[in-house]
């Protein structure tokens, strides 16, 4: 079940609310209610029963002042749109777990290397009951490997208790993705040259069959837009698509 979740403000009471909150889609699992808050652009805020999870969280630190203070930080890779030391210096306390890719754990500084665990392609993690598998995130067409080369770069599975969501990251449609099961939302790239336009998104989710998928990451280089409304035609009945206000 999804619903919207309402914000409710006395005439007395004045509040700075970033407009995502306003925005914020709500999910029930088995486990208790997901909310979503899209950031922007990768960069995602979670409310979950496990605590509140942020993914690739970049940018000003002050974009997350009015969201709970983060449990858990997941990073998918390096690049500067989903891995930014100084954002994470400011927003991560000496309690806040990180699980990064392995290319992102050698470059952290040293302070930010503790509660940070390194997982890879393949490695299954877990945070207090939600289980974490990592599907490699990676380029598949010729002339673009060297955006995201196989075997460095994180897509994450979370799974709350039957639940399960699945972050993308970078990548393409990759045999990996296209072979997920029992996805029930999914949080998915598109924007060229670097990751994969909007036909092959709506291909693969053609083919995973998530519950719900969000389009985020759909503006490029050059100008390139992907837009999201002719994504949602191209998948049809095969998911329900969800907006989000990312940029």
């Amino acid at each position: 079940m999804i619903t919207r979740r309402k914000f409710i403000l006395s005439a007395s009471t004045t509040l700075v609310l970033s407009k995502a909150l306003f925005a914020a889609d709500m999910f029930a699992s088995e486990s208790g209610d997901i909310i979503v808050h899209p950031v922007d652009h990768a960069s995602i805020v979670l409310e979950t029963p496990v605590g509140v999870i942020y993914v690739d969280p970049v940018g000003d630190p002050s974009s997350y002042s009015s969201y709970p203070a983060a449990d858990l930080i997941l990073v998918t890779h390096e690049h500067g749109d989903h891995y930014n030391a100084e954002t994470l210096a400011a927003i991560k306390s000496e309690n806040t777990i990180m699980i990064t890719n392995p290319a992102v754990f050698d470059m952290l500084p040293d302070d930010l290397k503790s509660n940070t665990r390194s997982i890879g392609n393949g490695d299954k993690d877990s945070f207090g009951e939600m289980g974490i598998e990592v599907i490699p995130a990676y380029n598949i067409t010729e002339g673009r490997e060297k955006f995201h080369p196989k075997g460095r770069d994180n897509g994450y599975v979370l799974d709350f208790n039957g639940f399960r969501i699945y972050i993308s990251g970078d990548t393409e449609d990759t045999p990996e993705m296209r072979a997920l099961k029992d996805i029930d939302l999914c949080f998915l790239c598109m924007n060229l040259p670097f990751t994969m336009d909007k036909e092959a998104a709506a291909s693969a989710v053609a083919e995973f069959k998530p519950k719900a998928v969000y389009p985020y990451h759909y503006r490029g280089k050059d100008g390139d837009v992907q837009e999201p409304e002719e994504f949602a035609k191209l998948v049809g009945d095969a998911a329900e698509v969800k907006f989000a206000d990312w940029y």
